[in-house]
């Protein structure tokens, strides 16, 4: 007789244990075990957190343990299981690991192999073939396509968060349900109060303070720009270092459509030279919204009417190094009713028009930086690798910590944030729809090399940190980029010999070209990859993936609250349409202009509940489920966490006394994924 020591961990979540019957069948390289009853007599095996050992018995040497079956039986209820992973000692000692990370759901069965990483084209036996083959064609029937809107990237084929496969739902619903958490601020935040008062105007800029002081926080962000966001240089520097840090760009002509002249803005510049002058040297820059062009504003509240802009502003570098905005325009379409705001117009003329420009870029940022380019982006990705690469292939382990829970939150958003009548609609001038045509737009211009990193910044023509010295996001990017490219590089040259390995593997070229023809909907424009032939494009490949799941949305996600909480320097919506003539603005009009206080309720009550982690979450560099075992590859992670401690710490260093500290690119303030 052969025994062999099976070991199975049971997850710590909630609700993971069972009480259910679980069989077990192991698979040897030369035959199976008999299908194996696990338990204890008066004890309760399964439980939540738990590590049991059992004693599996063969007539005869069952060879090289291939795979393991477990089985899930009712006992009385239907009562799910989470199984973190199982372990096997033979006869001769060895110890073979079968990583699992699964709910078991009703009576299915789960085949695991064991967790040493394989390429395809590495597989021999049939039996492991038949295997991989098995797991992705069921893989295909639970992971359909969907086009959730025309010209969206296409989502997941679920109406909701509990029609999705068990393993990819949240382990507590609560912990997402938008409606909960945004009341739950509401209610926190007292900002119920200003309900019954909804469509009424607030009295001047310091009565936002009655919302804006309830929330305590430890970061000194929104009291100093509470103080400041009138002020130029503040405008200028988040644009830089706020919530939407990827629309400034270097200005090296001036567009037909913006034209502003050197006697317009000759007293604004600090060089004595020409606006020409000034462009040829550098020192211009210019942030552009041609996307909200057009579209509709909210009007799911007839009782209130909401407008939309789609502004240009030209920024100066001055002697100082800071930025500076020297003209706005509030169109597309220069002419009479479009004039060209100057710092030397009236001063609330001007504050006017800068405040237009952050309702614009909050709406870019809401709809197309953050919603479009980091969530709907990476479900894209998710749903391609769970449908094209089983749970054996090396690139599955390393992107699965990077996708955990996106297609979720992205579901539960569908369902309650974006959707018909959802909290979206309720405070954003975009609502309604608009946010459906500006996806729609961005859509149309978006491209594969504008999601990687370094070639955004070139492409921007903001990469050089001479030029501009305090581009923190640039500065923080490049390093968290460069580490996590380091760390893909070497995990994947550990699987990968060289360029027709890559070729080779029929997997992930199936992966790549799904989320080209499918996901991406075979956009030309896109520009995405239908097939990969170097190692070098597959390393880069990966790391948009990850970097864009983890750094990008971190930084364009968790500042929310402190760039947008201050209601007047981020409004959700505008109550009047945008001045078409100067002289005009006074504090009576920009209060009648901006957000009425039920919206502003609702507005900072969402950024709140967005800007926060969740419970137990996991940082860049962390990996607690351990799907890959081979000591290269943990070595290569411990690589990769020394080098996010550095940056880490260099970032702490830097904000060191600053009344403004950019954290938001920190390695030990990145989530692994975006799952809020």
């Amino acid at each position: 007789m052969y025994s062999y020591t099976v070991t199975i961990a049971t997850g710590s979540q909630w609700f993971a244990g069972t009480d259910d019957y679980i069989y077990i069948t192991l698979v040897g390289a030369e035959q199976c075990s008999e299908r194996t009853l696990l338990d204890k007599p008066l004890y309760n095996d399964f439980e939540r957190g738990a590590v049991d050992s059992y004693d599996v018995i063969a007539g005869e040497d069952l060879g090289e343990i291939v795979l393991v079956k477990i089985e899930k039986n009712k006992y009385w209820v239907q009562d799910d299981w989470y199984c973190k992973y199982i372990t096997v000692k033979t006869p001769a000692g060895d110890y073979v690991e079968f990583p699992c990370f699964r709910w078991l759901v009703d009576d299915k069965e789960v085949v695991l192999r064991d967790g040493r990483a394989h390429l395809p084209q590495d597989d021999k036996s049939s039996l492991v073939k038949q295997h991989r083959q098995k797991e992705l064609d069921m893989r295909r029937k639970t992971f359909r396509w969907k086009e959730w809107q025309p010209g969206f990237p296409l989502s997941i084929d679920a109406n909701r968060h509990k029609d999705l496969p068990r393993d990819i739902q949240f382990d507590s619903e609560k912990e997402v349900d938008f409606v909960l958490n945004y009341s739950k601020a509401i209610e926190n935040l007292f900002l119920n109060q200003f309900m019954h008062m909804f469509q009424s105007s607030w009295k001047d800029f310091t009565d936002f303070e009655s919302i804006f002081v309830r929330i305590k926080t430890q970061s000194t962000i929104p009291e100093y720009l509470m103080q400041h966001w009138k002020e130029d240089f503040m405008f200028g520097y988040q644009l830089l270092n706020g919530c939407n840090p990827v629309v400034i760009q270097k200005c090296t002509k001036l567009p037909d459509k913006f034209p502003v002249t050197h006697e317009m803005v000759s007293v604004c510049l600090e060089r004595d030279m020409t606006l020409d002058q000034e462009i040829e040297a550098g020192n211009i820059y210019i942030t552009d919204y041609p996307l909200l062009d057009g579209i509709s504003a909210n009007c799911t509240d007839p009782c209130t009417l909401q407008y939309m802009a789609a502004p240009i502003c030209l920024l100066y570098k001055n002697a100082r190094n800071k930025i500076v905005p020297i003209a706005i325009q509030l169109s597309q379409t220069p002419g009479e009713d479009s004039p060209i705001f100057l710092p030397t117009d009236a001063q609330y003329d001007w504050l006017l028009a800068k405040i237009w420009v952050r309702f614009a870029d909050f709406q870019h940022h809401q709809n197309v930086t953050h919603l479009f380019r980091t969530h709907l982006i990476t479900e894209v990705f998710a749903i391609a690798m769970y449908r094209q690469l089983p749970a054996v292939h090396p690139v599955y382990k390393l992107l699965l910590p990077h996708v955990q829970f996106t297609i979720a939150i992205n579901t539960k958003a569908r369902q309650e944030l974006i959707c018909e009548c959802g909290i979206f609609d309720k405070a954003n001038a975009t609502g309604g729809g608009g946010h459906i045509q500006l996806v729609q737009r961005a859509m149309k211009t978006l491209t594969f090399r504008s999601l990687c990193f370094p070639d955004t910044m070139k492409a921007r023509g903001v990469d050089s940190k001479e030029e501009l010295p305090t581009y923190f996001y640039r500065d923080d990017g490049y390093k968290v980029w460069n580490a996590t490219k380091s760390f893909v590089s070497d995990v994947v040259c550990i699987y990968y010999a060289g360029d027709e390995a890559v070729q080779g593997d029929e997997e992930i070229q199936a992966f790549v070209k799904d989320v080209c023809s499918f996901g991406m909907q075979d956009f030309d424009h896109c520009e995405f990859p239908k097939s990969l032939k170097l190692r070098d494009e597959l390393i880069e490949y990966l790391t948009v993936i990850v970097f864009n799941a983890s750094a990008q949305h971190a930084a364009v996600n968790f500042g929310q609250y402190d760039w947008f909480s201050w209601i007047p320097n981020a409004p959700s919506t505008m109550r009047k349409p945008p001045p078409t003539q100067k002289g005009l603005a006074d504090m009576n009009l920009i209060i009648e202009t901006l957000p009425d206080r039920g919206r502003s309720s609702w507005h900072l009550g969402a950024v709140w509940a967005l800007s926060q982690y969740q419970e137990n979450e996991v940082f860049l560099g962390a990996y607690p489920h351990e799907h890959f075992i081979e000591k290269p590859v943990k070595a290569a992670m411990e690589k990769f966490r020394k080098q996010l401690a550095e940056i880490t710490s260099s970032i702490k260093k830097r904000n060191e006394g600053k009344k403004l500290p950019y954290y938001h690119m920190s390695p030990d303030k990145i989530p692994n994924s975006v799952a809020v």
